[in-house]
């Protein structure tokens, strides 16, 4: 059981997806970084001095000074974060569309395989497509020239 879950884990695909999530989780700890800690205080800048992790409604209907003093009262629905969070997904989104990008452009384009000699030949009387060796023509019966 042992060496067949090593080979299993030891497959190119398997080694492959392991080293794409450790990846993908050390990009998304820049993301988050980037859309926290600079896009969304640039963003609330531009707003009018918003800042997206304080936005929330209390659920209890009371008005609290910080967002601590809500969750203290009871439910409250923070959809600041929600935004930043789509903030999130959509940079990812995007990251992920450009590198696929320059990815299919690295690619190449498969080696066009040469042709081999014509296995067909088109008869000169009725104009069908006939095989190569054919000294008469099936469909109009006519006596082919020898090649």
């Amino acid at each position: 059981m042992f060496k067949g879950f090593k080979e299993f884990v030891m497959r190119g695909n398997v080694m492959d997806l392991a080293v794409g999530i450790i990846i993908g989780a050390a990009f998304g700890k820049i993301v988050s970084s980037f859309v926290g800690d600079v896009l969304t205080p640039l963003l609330g800048l531009v707003l009018g001095k918003v800042d997206f992790t304080h936005m929330y409604v209390s659920l209890t209907g009371g008005t609290y000074a910080t967002l601590e003093e809500a969750r203290k009262a009871g439910p409250v629905l923070t959809y600041g974060n929600f935004l930043q969070a789509v903030f999130d997904f959509l940079i990812v989104a995007f990251a992920i569309f450009i590198v696929i990008q320059q990815v299919n452009k690295l690619k190449h384009a498969p080696v066009p395989v040469p042709a081999g000699p014509p296995t067909t030949k088109t008869c000169n009387f009725c104009a069908s497509t006939i095989p190569i060796k054919a000294t008469r023509c099936p469909n109009c019966t006519s006596q082919l020239p020898s090649a």
